[in-house]
């Protein structure tokens, strides 16, 4: 693979809300209370809600006014774009709702931030985030997010042509216990190894092999490439994938390049120093959003209820408005 064509490359450390320590995330940055005029108009929507067995992604959220939750969900992207990058909505009462209308609604607000977009080939638009028992092994096609297993830092769908902008979770039922969140700003990450590894850089902008996760047509390649990092001058954006890229190399029958590996070794370091990061748990009716592609998320492996109705759930929208809802967008 050709690692040495040019590209424009961060090379100096920047500051602000998109460049965050740990030490410096308050409250108020990333955590939005539902309030009682948006509670009260999701309620006002459930009976203009089209009858069950309607797919949600057949609802036009746009029919419905609901200038508080637009004013919301306004402030959520707006932290999402010049803020901290991640947000939690605190929260939908699912105790109130079925299953249903709690999806239906889930959908409605994320439709304020982006247009959801088909998370897999099949064209599916909803996803279910729980552990289903399988492994995932390079080329199984199995995500890490269809396990327990402990996750690396990635953004989502980073093997893809077009990743979503916006990556949104509705919290049905937490583990039993595991499971936490964390988050990190690559701004951030960039700065640590502009310290640190600087040496390493020019390699996160040349391509790596991605696994595909068997999202690809039977007649095409099973890897794609593409760099970790690209910059377009103003926003530094990611397509972090570590399992992915391991895989990668893998599949393509061929070991990982000294850069490439030396550039990965100092990511992991790098993702191990606590003060870069921030940790939270999601409960039961949290909506979580992350900027996809400025930051990058995990959980941490968990431990479940034996009870398949106690499990942990999660529900999954891609949000982006450039491009075609396809999946390849």
């Amino acid at each position: 693979m050709n690692t040495r064509s040019a590209q424009n490359i961060l090379d100096h450390p920047v500051g602000g809300k998109k460049a965050w320590l740990r030490d410096d995330i308050r409250t108020e940055d990333w955590l939005l209370r539902l309030p009682g005029e948006c509670l009260a108009e999701l309620r006002a929507v459930l009976p203009m809600l089209p009858p069950e067995p309607t797919p949600v992604e057949q609802i036009d959220a746009g029919r419905f006014a609901l200038p508080a939750c637009r004013a919301l969900m306004g402030r959520v992207k707006a932290v999402l774009d010049d803020g901290v990058r991640f947000a939690i909505v605190d929260r939908l009462p699912l105790d109130e709702l079925s299953e249903y209308q709690a999806n239906a609604l889930y959908w409605i607000l994320s439709c304020f931030i982006a247009r959801p977009v088909q998370q897999k080939l099949t064209g599916a638009m909803t996803y279910k985030v729980h552990d289903t028992g399988r492994k995932a092994t390079p080329g199984s096609g199995v995500r890490p997010d269809q396990t327990n297993m402990d996750q690396y830092f990635h953004n989502d769908n980073s093997y893809n042509v077009t990743p979503p902008e916006y990556v949104a979770l509705l919290c049905v039922r937490p583990a039993k216990s595991g499971g936490v969140s964390h988050v990190i700003s690559f701004y951030t990450v960039n700065n640590a190894l502009l310290r640190a590894h600087k040496s390493v850089i020019p390699r996160l902008y040349q391509p790596f092999w991605f696994d595909r996760q068997k999202e690809n047509a039977p007649d095409d390649s099973d890897v794609m490439s593409a760099p970790v990092f690209f910059f377009d001058g103003e926003r530094l954006r990611a397509r972090l994938g570590l399992f992915q890229i391991r895989s990668g190399y893998t599949l393509r029958q061929e070991p990982l390049d000294a850069e490439a590996a030396a550039a990965i070794e100092a990511l992991q370091k790098v993702f191990a120093d606590p003060s870069l990061q921030f940790d939270f748990v999601m409960e039961r009716g949290h909506l979580q959003f992350v900027n996809n592609r400025e930051i990058g998320h995990r959980r941490t492996q968990f431990e479940d209820f034996e009870e398949p109705e106690r499990r942990r759930l999660l529900q999954r929208l891609w949000l982006r408005d450039a491009g075609s809802i396809n999946y390849m967008g």
